[in-house]
């Protein structure tokens, strides 16, 4: 018997955000499976997922484009717990990590956890870059357009952006319950 979202905030849970992307194999299939990964856990449940985008390259532009989302993950987790999850899922989809902001078939980021505000060496959270980046925006945007991330919500990030070149994949919210 699974428990209710609102139980299980209730049990000590923290609301954090995740992005996901990938260019490279089925990146929209390695993301599913992370999300129904961590939602199979018994110390996570996805709680919002945003639409599928299909997003220009950011950083080297010299490569494919990226498919990309957001998802609220509660979470008893710590957030470094988290992180080693999330990797463990990365390693599991046969990330290889070579080359900075490269292709990849999947990347997972802790995009914020609760209100923590912290830089660390192997941890910084809010994530230092999403506040730039239009293809964490924008599927932010779809389930938290009211977060608060470094003093300002995610709406007001969103409208200095460049959204240019995102596209939305797929419309349907459950896409990573049925990909």
């Amino acid at each position: 018997m699974s428990i209710s979202p609102e139980t299980f905030l209730a049990s000590g849970s923290t609301r954090a955000t995740l992005g996901l992307g990938g260019n490279l194999d089925n990146p929209v299939r390695a993301m599913a499976l992370a999300l129904k990964t961590l939602d199979a856990r018994a110390d996570c449940r996805i709680a919002a997922v945003s639409r599928l985008y299909r997003t220009p390259p950011w950083g080297k532009t010299d490569q494919s484009f990226f498919y990309n989302s957001c998802a609220a993950v509660d979470t008893t987790l710590s957030p470094e717990a988290l992180l080693e999850v999330c990797l463990g899922i990365e390693r599991d989809m046969k990330r290889v990590r070579v080359e900075r902001w490269g292709p990849r078939t999947l990347d997972i980021d802790i995009l914020t956890y609760g209100d923590l505000e912290r830089a660390g060496s192997l941890l910084t959270i809010p994530h230092p870059r999403m506040t730039e980046r239009g293809f964490v925006l924008v599927p932010l945007f779809d389930f938290d357009a009211d977060l608060v991330v470094k003093g300002r919500k995610v709406a007001d990030w969103l409208s200095e952006a460049d959204v240019q070149g995102i596209d939305v994949a797929d419309e349907n919210r459950d896409w990573w319950k049925v990909a």
